[in-house]
């Protein structure tokens, strides 16, 4: 049950709450001890809360999950975590999450409180009205960056709000197209949502989100109070590296259809990861370095 507990919290997707981590790395706290472990405290907490949702989720669509070759793998769909212990789990998680953020801060409290919610009203209803389904998740990485600016109290980059919400829809989306293409005609039947969409609709909104996500980190790092805040103009040596990551996830997507996972995605394709490695290690050399 131990184990069955752990997965449904499904750790491998808790690389999304490094976002939290954003504005310890941008406001140029990453060295600072306090505010490093405050922020590894925010990403724990957001850890745990994130999970008790993923297993409400599971809780909810049980038997639509039954019908995907994927996710009729988890421990609750499979039947190895009953439902009762299952909603106890969820209740012990969220409050332990919750409790951990007021203590930490009660802005930060509150803004996961909001997450929390969000998401719940996402898996009773928002992820079943077409177009609000994408936007709740992107809203959802949006609300992970901003918590993580409150605990380092510093104010929220326009830049950083514009960008995290632009990518993740670009996710969003990739993922919608792969449940659409990948159950086909049982699509509906998994998630009722997937009727509104096609695959032609979906290629549009993909295009619109990914050259708006390039467009906007490269006006980022090029904008007057970027180069003001940093000292330098270097950040935007950084761009090929977005560059190439987006155009090969989207070779992802549409040529290995691995656009149901992002995680899988990530950890699972080299070049992918190495890329994401260099960018992370070239922005960190560029803000704290001056290089």
């Amino acid at each position: 049950m131990i184990g069955a507990f752990f997965w449904s919290l499904r750790p491998k997707q808790w690389p999304k709450n490094l976002l939290v981590l954003a504005g310890l790395v941008f406001s140029r706290n990453l060295f600072n001890l306090t505010d490093l472990l405050r922020s590894l405290a925010g990403f724990f907490a957001f850890c745990l809360l994130s999970g008790s949702v993923y297993i409400v989720n599971d809780l909810a669509d049980v038997e639509k999950d039954r019908l995907h070759p994927r996710k009729r793998l988890r421990p609750i769909a499979s039947g190895r975590f009953k439902p009762g212990a299952a909603r106890l789990a969820a209740v012990v998680a969220a409050v332990l999450a919750l409790v951990g953020g007021f203590v930490l801060d009660w802005r930060f409290g509150f803004i996961g409180l909001a997450y929390f919610l969000m998401q719940l009203a996402y898996s009773f209803r928002l992820k079943h009205v077409v177009v609000l389904d994408v936007m709740a998740v992107a809203a959802g990485f949006a609300l992970r960056a901003v918590a993580g600016t409150v605990l380092v109290h510093v104010t929220l980059s326009s830049w950083l709000f514009v960008c995290t919400i632009l990518f993740a829809l670009f996710v969003s989306l990739a993922k919608r197209r792969h449940e659409l293409v990948t159950l086909q005609d049982g699509g509906a039947g998994h998630r009722a949502v997937l009727e509104n969409y096609s695959e032609p609709l979906l290629d549009q909104m993909m295009a619109v989100a990914t050259s708006a996500t390039v467009i906007a980190y490269c006006l980022y790092t090029i904008a007057p109070e970027t180069v003001t805040k940093f000292g330098t103009h270097n950040l935007m040596l950084t761009v090929p590296f977005v560059l190439y990551g987006v155009y090969r996830y989207l070779y992802l997507v549409y040529r290995r259809e691995m656009g149901g996972a992002p995680e899988q995605a990530l950890w699972g394709d080299l070049p992918l990861m190495i890329d994401v490695l260099l960018w992370m290690a070239s922005v960190v050399a560029i803000i704290y370095l001056k290089i």
